[in-house]
């Protein structure tokens, strides 16, 4: 028996991303060769994007369990209970490739698709952050980008109403060729108003809602699932277009359709577009799904269903309804003019089926395309072999600090610690009138409307420590987070991440993936803080002209707490003169400048091992400053993080227009080191504070209008003005 005729050539199906045994199994799960729509779906839910075959195996391992988790990783975002018959609901999500291609929409259009995988679960989106990685500022298009991906999260979140309150910004020349966007939600919702993705119901009408499907992002997936290269601008078709002001509406129209019992799954439209939200919602449910394309609401005229299933445009849900709703449904989506049609139903045949001008152009089993795609356990180094190839330089002798004074001005003005104001200052931090704390703080806290309750949230990742030991980075990553949310007094529940990595069939990336994450998995375990959501991007490498290789293993985490009583809120800024400044955690004053900024932006290096994490001791001394912030017993709290003590003392200062004393900070170890588990407090004069188990060291006095201490005399308005400089001289020169 002669073999059937191929009618689709190996060019087609390598331009899908397929490699030969993927093809094969494609065959193998149809029984036949697939036609070009088929085709289609299968190459976007097989995409890294969506299927995460090469990290799955691994994202197993975490912890994402506690008493107050309602919803862990497999629906649209994370949801933990927060008492009074409240949920928080959060997610972090990338888009990085299309916002290095197209840097205003790419960042625009993540911040849409994160808003709608936390309202698609019932709830109002209150908060957005974001953690934004570039390369050099003297790179020539990077200013073009950090200009596009700041105006595109602000134009996006101003006009659609909710808050911007926080996140990161960091340049190291390893994302040259392949930035990093990273965005965050947070939502509040009624316990027994959260909504599901699984399809059930055999007969239940599938409508479609929001706009009409247009040709952009199409692939989107698909080329957010490939490195870069010098055609990288050719791929500008695949990065989507957003209108924040329909997004507004559709938030709204859902939430009121939320609030009858008309809804019995919902899913947005997100990566892979009406492809991934029918494929996940049908086999959820264990159900199939047929869709009529004939009824597709369309916004350009000849769309093909190749086309249409492909798109990713935006402000588009999918949704099964009870039989007999759908009147109700129109109603109200037509009222806040938003497309609204039944495009098909819920079936029994475990099959998706799609059918066009009468015919049947796809039939595709469903298990092939969801839990049965592909999964690797892709070879990777050990941890020792991983830190043979990096060959991170070692330490060796730091020369010793001319002048602490003038290092510090060096620092506080850096691309990593200058004023992010330029940034911050375009976005709305304040809509919804609940922000407490917005950037500039070590987190943000916005109340719950209505109460007392608070929740504080913040974004965290140091790459650099990643590079040189994934699994201490990992650690560190979850810890700082977790620093972050005590330091304003907050309890930390659960996280949320992105893990934004390179080529994961290179044996040393995904030595950094499986390390990243074995780190994460044991800070979480031992803060008992699990990982409810996330989102994996993987070949984040360039090959174009100009850029660089791989980008720096980036584990973006984002964490939220929740405060009983936000009145207790403690933040950063020195309040008053004359009080005590003191420092928790230790040893003494630490000294560790392995792979800190003091040796990067000073001497020139990048080497060492990163700090350690002591998960025990970072735990009791988290657990004591929440306790001193609820007993009112500090006045100003903040982590000590990148650029040591010293930096931390010139941002209190800084924030609250105080200047300070130090005692004893004597050399560079001291001042700028970057031991993990620390924080600066302050209090009245005669308050002596002590714990077991927690070090605890008075290190000077705030006030005057300086920063003071041996050897060293630096006025804050000084201070202030590089502080400021960077962006201002950057953006304006």
């Amino acid at each position: 028996m002669s073999a059937p005729v191929r009618t689709i050539s190996a060019e087609t199906v390598a331009a899908h991303g397929f490699t030969d045994d993927e093809y094969a199994r494609v065959l193998h799960a149809l029984g036949r060769e697939p036609n070009m729509v088929e085709l289609g779906i299968f190459s976007v839910m097989w995409s890294e994007h969506c299927s995460y075959k090469s990290s799955r195996l691994h994202l197993k391992k975490l912890p994402t369990q506690a008493p107050w988790v309602i919803c862990g990783p497999g629906e649209n975002a994370g949801v933990i209970d927060i008492g009074d018959g409240q949920a928080a609901i959060f997610k972090m999500e990338s888009h990085n490739h299309p916002s290095y291609i197209e840097p205003y929409q790419g960042a625009a259009t993540g911040v849409g698709g994160i808003l709608r995988d936390v309202f698609t679960m019932g709830a109002r989106p209150v908060a957005n952050l974001n953690a934004l990685r570039f390369g050099r500022p003297d790179h020539p298009r990077m200013k073009h980008l950090v200009q596009g991906v700041v105006a595109g999260i602000g134009g996006y979140g101003n006009c659609v109403g909710v808050p911007t309150v926080g996140g990161e910004t960091h340049f190291h020349r390893a994302y040259d060729g392949n930035i990093l966007v990273n965005a965050m939600t947070v939502g509040v919702a009624d316990t027994d108003k959260i909504f599901y993705s699984a399809a059930t119901g055999l007969g239940n009408p599938i409508v479609y809602v929001g706009s009409k499907t247009g040709r952009d992002g199409i692939h989107g997936a698909t080329m957010a699932s490939a490195d870069f290269d010098d055609a990288s601008a050719e791929k500008r078709p695949t990065v989507q277009v957003g209108d924040p002001f329909t997004e507004k509406l559709l938030i709204e129209a859902c939430l009121e359709l939320m609030a009858t019992d008309a809804i019995v799954a919902i899913q947005d439209m997100g990566a892979a577009g009406l492809t991934s939200s029918s494929v996940e919602m049908a086999s959820k449910g264990g159900a199939g799904i047929r869709l009529n394309m004939n009824a597709v609401p369309c916004r350009e005229a000849g769309m093909t269903p190749y086309e249409m299933m492909l798109s990713e445009s935006q402000e588009r849900m999918l949704m099964v309804l009870k039989p007999g709703k759908e009147p109700m449904a129109a109603a109200i989506f037509r009222k806040w003019e938003l497309d609204f049609a039944v495009i098909g139903e819920v079936t029994d045949t475990g099959h998706m089926v799609l059918e066009w001008n009468g015919a049947v152009v796809c039939d595709i089993p469903l298990g092939p395309l969801a839990d049965e795609a592909p999964l690797y356990d892709r070879p990777h180094l050990s941890l020792a072999e991983y830190k043979a190839w990096a060959a991170v330089p070692d330490l060796g002798a730091v020369p010793a600090s001319a002048d602490l004074g003038a290092d510090l001005l060096t620092l506080i003005g850096c691309p990593d610690l200058a004023s992010r104001a330029w940034i911050w200052q375009q976005y709305d931090s304040q809509v919804g009138a609940d922000t407490l704390q917005k950037s500039g703080g070590d987190a943000a806290v916005v109340r719950i409307h209505g109460t007392a309750k608070a929740l504080a949230m913040t974004t965290d990742c140091a790459p650099r420590y990643c590079y040189a030991d994934p699994y201490e980075g990992g650690k560190q990553a979850v810890a700082e987070t977790w620093r972050n949310l005590c330091a304003v007094g907050a309890t930390p529940l659960a996280i949320t991440n992105c893990l934004n990595f390179a080529n994961p069939q290179r044996p040393e990336i995904m030595a950094q993936i499986v390390e990243a994450l074995n780190g994460m998995g044991d800070a979480c375990r031992a803060l008992d803080y699990p990982i409810v959501s996330g989102n994996v991007s993987l070949y984040n490498e360039s090959r174009a002209t100009g850029g660089g290789s791989a980008i720096l293993p980036t584990p973006a985490i984002g964490g939220v707490g929740l405060m009983a009583d936000h009145r207790i809120m403690a933040t950063i800024a020195f309040k008053h003169a004359d009080q005590a400044i003191w420092l928790i955690g230790g040893p003494d004053y630490g000294g560790h400048l392995g792979q800190s900024l003091y040796l990067r932006e000073i001497h020139g290096r990048e080497a060492g091992s990163p700090p350690p994490v002591d998960l025990s001791a970072e735990r009791r001394h988290g657990e004591w400053v929440r306790e001193l912030i609820a007993a009112g017993r500090v006045s100003a709290v903040h982590d000590v993080a990148d650029g040591g003590v010293l930096v931390a003392v010139a941002e209190m200062a800084l924030a609250g227009g105080i200047g300070a004393t130090l005692t004893d900070l004597a050399d560079a170890a001291a001042a700028f080191g970057e031991d993990q588990g620390r924080y600066l407090v302050t209090t009245a004069p005669d308050v002596v504070l002590a714990a077991p188990g927690v070090p605890v060291r008075r290190i000077g006095t705030t006030g005057g209008d300086t920063l003071a201490g041996l050897g060293f005399d630096v006025p804050l308005a000084m201070l202030r003005a590089r502080h400021n400089a960077f962006f201002s001289e950057w953006m304006d020169g």
